[in-house]
Order: C-alpha cells, then sequence, then structure tokens
C-alpha cells in the first residue's frame, strides 16, 4: 500500500514546485539551480510512485488468479464426490480419455470437470530462460491442435510454475520466480493463439513456487487447464 507520508511529500514537491515557478515568473529571487534540484526530486516520487501502484496491480492479479485457482480445485473436489461412485480425489490417469495422449514430459488428466495437460519446464524453456525452445513448438502444436477439435470454445487457463529455489545472477533479470513462472506462462498462451486459439478464451498466470510438487525439477512445470463448461 503507498504509504502516506509518501503522498504527502509528493503533493509537497508539486506545491513547492508551483511556488518556486512563481517566484521565478514574478520577481527573480529563487535561485534556478534550487528550482531544478526540487523537480527532480519531484519526479523521482512521480516515478517511485508510479513504480509502487504497477507493483500492487500485479500482486492483486496474482492473488485473484490464486483464488480463482483455489475455487476451481474446490469446485472439481465437490463434483468427484457429489459424482456417482465418487471418491473425493482428483482422477489421473494415462490421458488417453482426454485427447492428449502420452508425450515425454506430458501428463494429461482431469481434474473434476476441468481438464489439466502438465508440461515438464525443460520440455519447453532452458534454464532461466522464457524463450521456447524450438523443440517445445512441437508438443503445443499437438496441443493447439487438440483443444481446438476436441474442446473448442472452452476457456483456457495457462499455469507457470517454478521451484523455490531464489533465482541467482543469471536469472536475475526477472527479479523473482513469480514473474518468471508468468512469462512462461505468456509465453506459451501467445503461442497457441498464434496456433489458432482465441485471444477470448485463454488466458495466463504465474505461480511462482505455489503447489510445488514431490521434487524440484517436477514443481517446474506450465500447466494448460481447460475449464469445465460453465
Amino acid at each position: 500500500m503507498i504509504q502516506l507520508g509518501r503522498m504527502s511529500r509528493v503533493l509537497g514537491g508539486l506545491l513547492l514546485a508551483g511556488g518556486i515557478a512563481t517566484g521565478l515568473g514574478g520577481c527573480n529571487k529563487v535561485n534556478k539551480g534550487e528550482y531544478d534540484a526540487v523537480m527532480r526530486e519531484n519526479q523521482e516520487l512521480r516515478d517511485k510512485l508510479s513504480t509502487e501502484q504497477q507493483g500492487k496491480q500485479e500482486s492483486d492479479t496474482r492473488a485473484a488468479a490464486l483464488e480463482q485457482q483455489a475455487r476451481d480445485y474446490d469446485a472439481a473436489l465437490n463434483n468427484s464426490r457429489n459424482a456417482p461412485g465418487g471418491t473425493g480425489k482428483v482422477a489421473k490417469g494415462g490421458g488417453g480419455d482426454t485427447g492428449f495422449g502420452n508425450e515425454e514430459g506430458v501428463t494429461s488428466y482431469r481434474r473434476g470437470g476441468d481438464v489439466v495437460v502438465d508440461i515438464a519446464g525443460d520440455v519447453l524453456f532452458d534454464s532461466g530462460k522464457a524463450t521456447l525452445k524450438g523443440s517445445a513448438k512441437k508438443t503445443l502444436d499437438h496441443v493447439a491442435s487438440t483443444i481446438k477439435s476436441k474442446y473448442s470454445g472452452q476457456t483456457v487457463r495457462v499455469e507457470g510454475y517454478t521451484d523455490s529455489d531464489p533465482l541467482n545472477k543469471t536469472k536475475g533479470q526477472w527479479g523473482n520466480n513469480e514473474r518468471l513462472s508468468g512469462e512462461r506462462a505468456l509465453a506459451v498462451e501467445e503461442y497457441l493463439v498464434g496456433k489458432g486459439l482465441s485471444k477470448d478464451q485463454i488466458y495466463y498466470a504465474g505461480f511462482g513456487s505455489a503447489r510445488a510438487k514431490s521434487n524440484k525439477k517436477e514443481s517446474r512445470r506450465v500447466e494448460i487447464v481447460i475449464l469445465a463448461k460453465g
């Protein structure tokens, strides 16, 4: 949250700058160097305020996506419990009934009414990178083709995940794991859109190290979730 003191300082800087400007125009008693220094400080405060506002917006977006994912997961469990013979467990299988098959590094399964396509991170990206490998495109071509033929019109959420290791200096351009996971999910979304999925039916979210799996390798992944029809 933006601190009130900083906001007051920005407003104070604006008022002071206005007063100095008036002085310069009226009687030239204010030193121009002092005026320039105040204006520079005022701009720096504006930039800091803008950065904080952007960070808060990104944080709110991630929080909303996490809340939506939790609601979807709970709904899937409830559907499973209420179905005839339901056990309350999330059903996983070889993917034969989902239409996605069993490619290396790719697992698909049903989670209640949703279909999840789990793709290992190293199938899609080099370590610390968010640019798709050339070899990843064949995998995503198959995913796009299956979605268009079997799940046409259904909403698709592309979720990016990482392990919990802090980013080292060579990967520091992303700042944190949430940003890296989001950029990876966005890269997958853009590729699928380029292969014919509608922009209106697909969106992405980066979850960083949330919902880690049994080991770091499995935690680094992209999940393409085809949501159940509403």
